[in-house]
């Protein structure tokens, strides 16, 4: 089991490691005025996470098997974070994201 819960966690984290670099190319992209097809494709992939965060009650679908797996606690111990980081990930990430639309919907307006 606890082989399990590490392939999640490792998993998870690259996933967020991934979802976080999405956000940032969306930034960056809206920040130096340089938007392209990876801009776009960024932007979906944090969209469809999103959707899938919102299809799942907002809790990630690997925490839910990491609780299942008996873990101590889900919503830290499914992802290699530090827990006040971990607690803290979707208004984090969030708001750059929801700055990063912003700032790419002025980009397109002007």
């Amino acid at each position: 089991m606890r082989h399990a819960i590490f392939f999640i966690k490792l998993v998870h984290s690259l996933f967020f490691l991934f979802q976080s670099v999405c956000i940032g190319i969306v930034l960056y992209s809206a920040v130096a005025d340089k938007i392209t097809t990876i801009t776009w494709i960024a932007l979906v992939s944090v969209l469809c996470e999103g959707v899938v965060l919102c299809i799942s009650g907002w809790k990630c679908p690997l925490t839910t098997y990491t609780e299942r797996l008996e873990a101590s606690s889900g919503s830290v111990t499914d992802i290699f974070l530090p827990k006040w980081f971990a607690e803290h990930t979707f208004s984090i990430c969030g708001a750059i994201f929801g700055l990063a639309c912003l700032l790419l919907l002025l980009r397109l307006m002007v």
